[in-house]
């Protein structure tokens, strides 16, 4: 596992982001005076709304990432190999939550925002057949 200390650091800086938006998004609320759960009206226009959309989307993302992440590391994908798929993915998160905290119209869904949603995803699914890939050799 020593060999994957790039990767753990990655699953740890996307853990640790997914925290700091839970984070951002109770105490946005909280100073806002607006109760926690859905933030209404559901509106990208609505920056406590983005903020809550935010975080809930990296929960999102982050188990059907760290799960092949785990598993690569188990069946032996190559370290540098794992390292850059969770370090594009960890770059594609950190540029979405930007993006979509700033708003505008690239934070609207169908834009880029979207885009950078499907690009994780993307970086997901060739993580998942890498991972296959390997258990099968």
């Amino acid at each position: 596992m020593e060999a994957y200390w790039l990767s753990t650091l990655g699953v740890l800086a996307l853990c640790l982001l997914s925290v700091a938006l839970a984070v951002h998004s109770g105490s946005s609320k909280g100073f806002a005076g607006k109760l926690s759960g859905p933030v209404i009206p559901a509106d990208d226009d609505n920056p406590l709304y983005r903020i809550d959309r935010v975080h809930m989307n990296s929960v999102e993302a982050l188990g059907p990432f760290v799960v092949p992440v785990v598993l690569a590391m188990m069946v032996g994908v190559g370290p540098l190999t794992l390292a850059v798929l969770v370090w594009a993915h960890v770059a594609i998160r950190l540029v979405h939550m930007i993006i979509y905290l700033r708003g505008g119209n690239a934070a609207k869904g169908g834009s880029v925002r979207t885009i950078l949603y499907v690009s994780g995803a993307l970086v997901t699914l060739v993580l998942i057949l890498v991972t296959g890939w390997a258990a099968l050799r």
